[in-house]
C-alpha cells in the first residue's frame, strides 16, 4: 500500500489569526506558526487529492501548497468557516475539465449548502454556469463503516459540536476531528487504535465553551482512544504556538498551517 500524505491547509478557528484588525490576541506575531488560516485538510495518495472542508481561505491554501487539482471534498459540517470557499471548486472543475466534483457531507450540511450555493448544485441561468458539484449524503448507514472515495478508505463517525452534528473521519491509523465539543461511545470505538489524531481544542482551558473541546476533554478522550501523537487544531487567539509547546505533555503538539504527515 502506498503512503498517504496529510497536509494541514489551515488549523485556525473561525476568526483566523490574525483576526480582522490585525489582532493577534495572545499569539506572538513574530512566530510564523501563529499565522493560521481557517481549518482545512488535504490528503494525497496514488496521484489523487481529497480535501476536508473548504473554508474562506481555501484559494490561498491551495496556492500556498501549489495544488491545481482536487478529486473530491469531504465536509465536517456546514458552518461558514468550513464551507465558504466552496465557490473555488468552479475554477478547479473548469481547469481540469471535470464533469463535476463529488462532495460528501451529512444531510443537514448538503441541505444548507444547496440553499446557500444553489447555483453550484443546479447551475446558473446560462450555459457558462453549469453545475459544479455532485452531492453525496453520508447517512446513518455509513457511520462506523468503511467507505471508499477516489481510492481513499475511511470511516466516518458522528461528533457532537454543541449546536449541530459534525463528522469526523478515520483513515487507517490517522483521524481528523473538527469541530467537536465531545465524542460519544460509538465515535470513541471507531477511533480506538489510531496512531495520529488531529483534533479540535479551541476551548483551550475554558470550562463553559458550548461548542468546542478543551484540553482536559481531549486528554480524557485520548485515554480511551490511545493515539500516540495528538495534534491540536482549531487553534484560537488565546493559543500561542510556543506557549502550547511548553505546556503540552509528551505526545501532544499544536498543529500549524503547512504541517505535513506521511502515514
Amino acid at each position: 500500500m502506498s503512503k498517504m500524505q496529510v497536509t494541514v491547509l489551515g488549523c485556525g478557528n473561525s476568526t483566523g489569526i490574525p483576526a480582522i484588525g490585525n489582532y493577534w490576541g495572545a499569539c506572538d506575531p513574530a512566530e510564523p506558526k501563529n499565522n493560521r488560516t481557517r481549518s482545512s485538510l488535504m490528503l494525497q495518495q496514488n496521484g489523487k487529492t481529497i480535501i476536508i472542508d473548504t473554508g474562506p481561505d481555501f484559494r490561498q491554501q491551495l496556492n500556498r501548497e501549489n495544488i491545481a487539482h482536487v478529486d473530491a471534498v469531504l465536509f465536517t459540517h456546514h458552518h461558514s468557516d468550513h464551507v465558504n470557499g466552496l465557490d473555488e471548486l468552479r475554477v478547479l472543475k473548469h481547469r481540469n475539465k471535470l464533469d463535476t466534483i463529488a462532495c460528501y457531507a451529512n444531510a443537514e450540511t448538503i441541505e444548507d449548502l444547496n440553499k446557500r450555493f444553489h447555483y453550484l448544485f443546479m447551475g446558473g441561468n446560462h450555459a457558462l454556469y453549469p453545475p459544479i458539484i455532485t452531492p453525496h449524503v453520508i447517512g446513518d448507514e455509513h457511520y462506523g463503516k468503511v467507505k471508499t472515495v477516489e481510492g481513499f478508505d475511511f470511516i466516518p463517525f458522528k461528533q457532537n459540536h454543541g449546536t449541530c452534528e459534525s463528522i469526523g473521519y478515520r483513515f487507517g491509523d490517522f483521524a481528523y476531528s473538527v469541530d467537536i465539543l465531545n465524542l460519544d461511545d460509538a465515535a470513541i470505538e471507531t477511533l480506538k487504535g489510531i496512531k495520529t489524531w488531529i483534533v479540535d481544542a479551541a476551548a483551550y482551558h475554558q470550562d463553559t465553551n458550548p461548542v468546542h473541546a478543551n484540553l482536559e476533554t481531549i486528554y480524557a478522550l485520548n485515554e480511551q482512544i490511545g493515539a500516540d501523537m495528538v495534534y491540536l487544531s482549531s487553534l484560537s487567539l488565546a493559543m500561542d504556538y510556543q506557549t502550547l509547546l511548553r505546556e503540552l505533555p509528551d505526545g501532544y503538539a499544536p498543529a500549524y498551517d503547512g504541517l505535513k504527515l506521511e502515514l
